[in-house]
């Protein structure tokens, strides 16, 4: 027993040494609290507070350019626009001659956007309210355009533009020559003499309208044409800071209601002459067969020679939208 009890320790000492162990250990676990500027957020700038006043002049300096008409680019209007034609949304693929049946929306809406144009929108096109004498025009036009470009002068200007990879492009898809792509052609005149305007689709069958169009509507003139490849030349004297003005159009207005393109009984035919000709065609082979959005060049060409020796002719469009169908009967009528 005396033995034993000479290794006991007082409960005291193990209690002291106990609490100094965990004092110690906390000692190390815990670290003292951070400054305070420890905890802040990286510098950054702090944006300057538009203060009342300045919301309140912005706001009468805005209410001042719509009463007066501006916009914030400093445009005024409504614009007012010299041009002597009609604005259509397409000026190749419609005919002013066929009138609409009815509308799918409202002929009020104008796709100019309210108030944005002093011209009246009817639902196919915003008449010119001035008449100018074709004579005048022609002037114009000839005194822009200057003296005619040599052989060589147009042999440069081809090899320049006419490339495949040349950044002066324009594509011209199955809406034809739109209203817009006048804009485009003006802003591409800015920075070079000719643009090249590569043709797909419906278009294509008619390129000699297509070409109309183009001259006609933009004002330049044409150099260089190989299939549906054009190249649009500006003029000599031709002044981008005098350009004419060309409103936009914020969105393409629905087309109108035309009366049926396909009857069920075709002109100078009976019903059944109609059906059995109409089976006649169904049965026999096509002579082309037409991709979306393709090059149709030689289609009228060969409808012509092939009608030589058949009554019916029939074309593979398998793989056309069915208003493309449409579109190319009306340009092969």
């Amino acid at each position: 027993m005396m033995y034993l009890s000479s290794w006991r320790r007082p409960p005291r000492q193990t209690l002291i040494l106990t609490s100094s162990i965990v004092s110690f250990f906390r000692h190390l676990t815990q670290s003292p609290p951070l400054p305070d500027h420890v905890h802040d957020p990286p510098f950054s700038l702090i944006p300057k507070t538009s203060t009342t006043k300045d919301n309140v002049k912005k706001k009468t300096k805005k209410k001042k350019q719509k009463e007066n008409g501006e916009s914030t680019k400093g445009r005024i209007f409504p614009l007012k626009s010299d041009l002597p034609f009609d604005f259509r949304y397409s000026y190749s693929e419609t005919n002013p001659s066929v009138q609409p049946i009815g509308f799918r929306e409202p002929p009020r809406f104008s796709p100019f956007g309210p108030g944005r144009l002093d011209r009246k929108w009817t639902g196919t096109s915003a008449p010119a309210e001035e008449v100018v004498d074709p004579a005048v025009l022609s002037e114009q036009r000839e005194a822009v355009l200057g003296e005619s470009l040599s052989d060589d002068e147009i042999a440069e200007l081809v090899e320049r533009y006419r490339h495949s990879d040349c950044s002066r492009q324009i594509n011209l898809g199955k809406g034809g020559v739109t209203h817009n792509m006048l804009d485009d052609i003006h802003n591409h005149w800015k920075r070079a003499e000719a643009v090249r305007i590569k043709c797909l689709g419906v278009p294509t069958l008619d390129m000699e309208n297509v070409c109309f169009h183009l001259e006609d509507k933009s004002g330049g003139k044409i150099i260089y044409r190989n299939l549906n490849s054009i190249l649009l030349y500006r003029g000599r004297n031709y002044d981008p800071k005098n350009r004419p003005v060309v409103p936009l159009m914020l969105w393409k207005p629905y087309a109108p209601i035309y009366p049926r393109l396909v009857k069920p009984v075709a002109d100078g035919l009976t019903f059944e002459e109609t059906k059995e000709m109409r089976n006649r065609g169904l049965n026999s082979p096509p002579i082309m067969k037409l991709t979306r959005n393709g090059v149709y060049v030689n289609v009228v060409e060969r409808v012509r020679e092939e009608f030589r020796s058949e009554e019916v002719v029939r074309l593979d469009c398998t793989h056309v939208g069915t208003s493309d169908c449409k579109r190319i009967g009306v340009k092969l009528k």
